[in-house]
């Protein structure tokens, strides 16, 4: 079994009370897939007519249940999801494939809907084949228990390498009428995101027609999940998916501009970027989160990769790390990262302690004031390239020694 670790230093001090979602229905199972002793399978039902939108890895590589949602997608409706943890089911050949359509024929079976309306997803180890058998009887006994409440377990049952369940949830309004949002993730290490991210699962009671929710969900992970790197390693298996019931009676929306969804892309917001924090915060050997603003450069996308430039070096991480004020290495990532950028022009700050300033140190640079800012939790490093109005924001976290220890013994 993968290494165990203790929860990390920086989880959230509450789980928050989710409540339920109309139309959502869930529960959870220990199947064997590779832990034992716990949950790792998750099944979910939603109501007839539910709508569904995703985005998932540009991995060349992608796992066989990515290409199964992404052929399934473009039917708009879903009334399941079935999600494994401990393995991926990714570069598996033919069996991963002849796996995921028995495990989508055994769910529609316990479910009784289509196989084209079960959406599927797996995260783990890489290259071992996934013996979709198990599922048999466990599905069907499974469906016996759904129900709306607690969210906890199925955001335990997804959980790898994760020191704890991620959930997050909002209300919002909809033409006078109340909706909720509920999510859920999972993901510690391999984390670049580049369309998705590791596994994350939101769900509504909101009449949104799929391309309106498809919209709504591509537009809303680029500043949340996109914005999250931990290792610079994006998994084969990175899978957002979104699902919209109906069931709480609002107005149906089919347009992503409509303007009665104000409040609804609003709450949508803060559900993704709680989530994608949250994955940041239990980066795998994480103790310290770090945020990095950049500002100054020529566009938000140039402004992006230098932030990810930074966020990905292994030496600012180490830094961050060793409470080390070393903004020499902030340097480094800035003038390697390929985007416009003016030495002399440069400045950088930890927290709110300036300390290079136009291209050389800061002249009231205090070493002992900035070398306590590191013993913090949560570091900001902020960069203006002062070039332009381009600016972005992105999350990551210190690399540790634990870290190795964890992917040193992963598969053992």
């Amino acid at each position: 079994m993968a290494h165990a670790s203790p929860v990390s230093p920086l989880a959230p001090k509450t789980t928050p009370d989710v409540g339920p979602v109309a139309g959502v229905r869930f529960a959870t199972a220990e199947a064997g897939i590779r832990y034992k002793g716990r949950t790792d399978v998750l099944l979910v039902e939603m109501d007839k007519g539910t709508s569904v939108a995703g985005v998932f890895t540009k991995s060349k590589c992608p796992s066989a249940p990515v290409e199964w949602c992404r052929a399934n997608l473009p039917g708009g409706t879903a009334r399941a999801l079935v999600v494994n943890s401990g393995n991926a089911n990714a570069f598996t050949g033919q069996k991963g494939r002849e796996s995921t359509a028995l495990t989508a024929k055994i769910a529609a079976e316990a479910l009784g809907c289509a196989e084209s309306e079960i959406f599927l997803a797996s995260t783990g180890v890489i290259g071992e084949p996934l013996d979709a058998t198990k599922y048999n009887g466990v599905l069907a006994e499974t469906a016996t228990r759904l129900a709306p409440l607690p969210w906890i377990d199925p955001a335990r049952a997804i959980m790898t390498t994760d020191t704890f369940p991620k959930l997050a949830t909002a209300t919002a309004t909809i033409d006078g009428v109340k909706v909720r949002i509920a999510g859920i993730a999972k993901g510690a290490g391999m984390i670049a995101p580049d369309m998705a991210t590791m596994l994350s699962f939101v769900f509504t009671d909101a009449a949104i027609a799929a391309p309106a929710l498809q919209a709504l969900l591509s537009k809303g992970v680029v500043d949340s999940f996109n914005a999250v790197t931990i290792d610079g390693d994006t998994s084969t298996s990175d899978t957002l998916m979104m699902f919209a019931t109906g069931a709480a009676g609002a107005p149906a929306i089919t347009d992503a501009k409509d303007t009665r969804l104000a409040s609804f892309r609003r709450a949508l917001k803060g559900v993704l970027a709680d989530l994608a924090e949250q994955v940041a915060r239990d980066g795998e050997g994480a103790r310290k989160l770090v945020r990095i603003l950049v500002t100054g450069a020529v566009s938000k996308r140039s402004a992006r990769r230098i932030a990810m430039s930074i966020a990905n070096s292994p030496l600012v991480k180490t830094a961050v790390a060793g409470e080390d004020a070393n903004w020499g290495r902030i340097v480094m990532a800035v003038g390697k990262a390929g985007e416009p950028a003016e030495r002399d022009l440069l400045t950088i700050s930890f927290g709110d302690i300036r300390v290079a300033y136009q291209g050389a140190r800061d002249p009231a640079y205090d070493e002992a004031e900035t070398s306590a800012y590191m013993k913090n939790d949560v570091i900001d490093i902020t960069v203006d390239i002062g070039l332009g109005r381009g600016s972005d924001r992105v999350m990551t976290c210190d690399l540790t020694k634990e870290y190795i220890a964890i992917n040193g013994d992963y598969r053992s």
